[in-house]
């Protein structure tokens, strides 16, 4: 079993080295989890040495004591700025000896009622908020220390200890000073529980008096005392055997034995999870970033590639977005041609003014080619509206869909220069696709106008396609009836032009836009980053201070747990 205090013991000293000690940490923390034993109201000695002693004993004692109070004094100092105040970060001690048992105590500072020079106003607020932090926790042990020679009824630590842990149940009770009680007076009520009663009994102590300190009384003598005390003292005779120091520090060792063991498998199932936490949040934050040009380069393109393929589950239906590409060629685009206004280019009037105008001095003997020419181009023209709004409705589209992308690339989250970077150079890319889309959807429709297809009119009927019968006088070629039927021939075209159109003109766009936001849309701004120098490289990634210290945080964190975990398997237990 001392394999689980060592265990304990272990883990508390590397939760201390890595700032993990429970007190307003933004991290996992260990600490709160592992059960220790806090001790509150007297500055009393209890393992047996006496490193708090204001003494003159041997000059080895005296020596290591004036050492340890100038270190104590140093950290205190550079982590307050003042000797005289406080911090809750804890300072751990080892003193090893083999006249002592495996024991870790927590030893909190003095409460106090007023604060002395060079401490701020607040100090005994500080104080008692900072005993607080710890003793309430449930994994904590209070070692409650008062006077016997003082009333209970105003014994700082009883007062604390019950306010926190109302029945008792963590609480034990240490009487000191028991030998200085006035003649005529004695600790039995207290010592048996009547004065105030605990769940576990009370202890009394008998340390070493200012004199004993003086003569430089070692600890083994003054416990041999110490128990000669207790059994030849009549009032104590019958306490003696659960009375002193050693008693103590057994009884609390064993106490701590029993708590460690319940709380095992309760620390290695949140040790468990706190491991995978970190891991996830670890992960969710990135890689640290490379030193040198080539480690930056590839993790640049490693985190421009995690966007493209992000990009492109967009565009295949793996993810959402790409369907609204589909909803302009189905509906929007549909939708635009039906509206146009061919109606007015085939009015009667427009529809005579440009079949005289096509005739010029000269009236049309057969047919008025040029005039259907006319008639078809001036309808066609407008197609092109359609046409552009479609490739612009794709392209709007497709910059959506990049910033979706973007804000869906974690790593990028990291990089606040590279993700603006990757967003300028694809919104660019798509710009050029859609100047090539553009270009080439519009000369599908010039297409149409510059080549009619003549076996369309060699298929009309010939009394429509002559405007009657050609012994007609061409001078009634001009009534309302003759114009209706040209105008109905050339709607009839415009709308065979139309579902053409309809069918090509998407294919259009996503070749020169879908397609190519799918194969090339980095393509150009990695070809730059070749030629970019390490600065330049570093600018990309330039991560925020407080996500790298987080991640260095998060690391060392991590490799607490694990070690934790290590350990704890290691140590073999019984139930």
């Amino acid at each position: 079993m001392e394999n689980l205090i060592s265990l304990v013991n272990k883990l508390q000293r590397a939760c201390t080295a890595l700032g993990d000690h429970g007190v307003g940490s933004a991290l996992p923390t260990l600490w709160d989890s592992l059960p220790t034993i806090a001790v509150v109201g007297g500055q009393e000695s209890l393992h047996g040495a006496p490193w708090f002693c204001n003494s003159t004993g041997s000059m080895e004692t005296q020596n290591m004591q004036t050492l340890v109070r100038k270190e104590i004094t140093d950290e205190t100092e550079r982590e307050t700025g003042h000797t005289k105040q406080i911090s809750p970060v804890p300072i751990y001690l080892s003193i090893y000896s083999p006249n002592v048992v495996d024991l870790t105590l927590i030893d909190l500072p003095g409460l106090t009622k007023v604060a002395v020079e060079g401490q701020s106003d607040s100090i005994v607020q500080d104080i008692e908020t900072m005993v607080r932090s710890f003793i309430e926790k449930p994994n904590c042990i209070i070692l409650a220390i008062s006077p016997a020679n003082q009333d209970l009824a105003t014994s700082d630590a009883i007062k604390i200890s019950r306010e926190v842990d109302p029945k008792g149940e963590r609480t034990f009770g240490v009487l000191t000073k028991i030998d200085l009680m006035d003649k005529g007076t004695n600790a039995v009520d207290m010592l048996e529980g009547r004065s105030y009663r605990l769940q576990y009994t009370w202890i009394g102590v008998v340390n070493r008096s200012q004199q004993d300190i003086n003569k430089s009384v070692d600890m083994i003598a003054a416990r041999h005392r110490e128990r000669e005390y207790f059994a030849n003292t009549t009032e104590y005779k019958h306490l003696a055997h659960r009375m002193g120091s050693e008693h103590l520090a057994k009884m609390l060792s064993k106490h701590l034995e029993s708590v460690i063991k319940s709380r095992i498998p309760g620390i290695q199932s949140l040790i468990s999870k706190t491991i995978a936490g970190l891991e996830a949040e670890l992960n969710h934050l990135g890689k640290p970033i490379a030193a040198d040009a080539g480690g930056k380069l590839y993790t640049i393109m490693e985190i421009c590639r995690m966007f493209n393929g992000i990009y492109k589950e967009h565009l295949d239906g793996m993810r959402p977005g790409g369907e609204k590409i589909y909803y302009v060629f189905d509906n929007q685009f549909p939708v635009a041609l039906k509206r146009l206004q061919f109606d007015k280019n085939l009015s009667m009037e427009n529809v005579r003014k440009l079949i005289t105008q096509a005739d010029g001095y000269q009236p049309h003997l057969i047919a008025p080619e040029q005039g259907y020419r006319r008639l078809i181009e001036s309808c066609l023209v407008s197609i092109r509206g359609p046409a552009e709004a479609a490739v612009d409705a794709v392209h709007s589209i497709l910059r959506e869909l990049v910033r979706k992308a973007i804000s869906e690339t974690d790593e990028l989250k990291q990089f606040p220069t590279l993700r603006v970077e990757v967003s300028n150079a694809a919104f660019e890319s798509l710009d050029r696709m859609r100047n090539e889309s553009k270009k080439n959807t519009l000369k599908l429709v010039d297409m149409e106008c510059s080549y009619l297809t003549v076996d369309f009119f060699r298929k009309l009927p010939q009394d429509v396609d002559s405007g009657g019968n050609p012994a007609q006088s061409i001078f009634d070629r001009y009534n309302d009836s003759y114009l209706r039927r040209i105008s109905t021939n050339v709607l009839a075209y415009v709308n065979m032009v139309c579902s053409s159109l309809r069918n090509s003109i998407p294919k259009s766009i996503v070749y020169c836009q879908v397609r190519e936001a799918k194969r090339t849309l980095l393509d150009r701004f990695f070809m730059e980053l070749g030629a970019r120098e390490i600065k330049q490289l570093s600018k990309l990634l330039d991560e925020d201070p407080v996500v790298m210290e987080r991640r260095v945080n998060l690391a060392r964190r991590l490799e607490l747990y694990r070690s934790a975990q290590a350990e704890i398997d290691a140590v073999a237990w019984t139930r």
